[in-house]
């Protein structure tokens, strides 16, 4: 079954550039994985802040464990520790792992 992974970040205005930076340093890394079927940003900009949504789509529980394990690996290669980077740009965040639900 799909796992739908969801990151919902909270974020300053002033920190946008830096984050949205890193964001496609990951976008671009996790779509060369196996299993990735896809993802889809949001952003909302209001009051000085902005929330960014993140929803990306893996095959199978397999798949995701593997690309956590493949992320975790990256970064340790780039020095990018992520709690690190968000509390030194005041960004919070907020990951859930989510199935489809189909109606019927």
């Amino acid at each position: 079954m799909n796992q739908i992974l969801i990151d919902r970040f909270d974020l300053p205005k002033e920190a946008k550039e830096v984050f949205l930076e890193r964001v496609k340093v990951n976008r671009d890394f996790i779509k060369t994985i196996d299993g990735f079927l896809g993802d889809e940003a949001y952003i909302c900009e209001k009051n000085g802040n902005i929330q960014f949504v993140t929803v990306a789509t893996w095959k199978d529980q397999t798949s995701l464990d593997n690309a956590k394990a493949l992320v975790f690996a990256e970064y340790q290669k780039q020095g990018f520790v992520m709690p690190e980077f968000l509390a030194r740009h005041s960004i919070r965040i907020e990951r859930e792992i989510y199935v489809r639900m189909s109606y019927k």
